[in-house]
């Protein structure tokens, strides 16, 4: 098996609140992106305040029982406009503008936890898990004609 057929993609949770925000306007996407090294996040939320998109989410720590760090923040990447108010603001230095694409891959390698985006394996179970099949539903036409065809072979 190849490096690429083993790589887990990841997809946008459409199960998030961020969801329900209006979509990023603009027919281009930016020419930088910021990404936060979570692992320097002090979840202060000065970025928050400065975002004038609201694309910064608070998400929990990576260890919930860490007084410490309960909290840091993600960026939506679908939604950032690279303005570069966060990588001004922070004051940890923590938020760092990338190159379009290129802050995918920096995601990938800066990021502890999400909750913005997820795999898609964790997304197939959300929605097994919720009632929802990305498979069309046949109709009725459709499953009496291939009971006929199947009686007839």
């Amino acid at each position: 098996m190849s490096e690429i057929e083993e790589r887990e993609v990841i997809v946008e949770n459409p199960y998030h609140t961020a969801r329900f925000k209006p979509v990023r306007k603009g027919k281009k996407p930016p020419k930088l992106i910021a990404v936060v090294h979570q692992s320097g996040c002090t979840g202060c939320e000065v970025c928050i305040a400065g975002c004038p998109v609201d694309s910064i989410e608070l998400v929990p720590g990576p260890d919930a029982n860490n007084p410490q760090f309960q909290q840091m923040v993600e960026i939506d990447l679908a939604r950032c406009i690279g303005c570069q108010n966060c990588s001004h603001d922070c004051p940890w230095e923590t938020i760092t503008m990338y190159e379009h694409n290129d802050s995918f891959t920096a995601w990938g390698n800066e990021t502890i936890k999400s909750e913005l985006y997820m795999p898609s394996s964790d997304l197939e179970k959300m929605n097994d898990k919720n009632g929802i099949s990305l498979e069309p539903e046949s109709t009725e036409a459709e499953a009496t004609e291939s009971q006929a065809t199947e009686t007839d072979a």
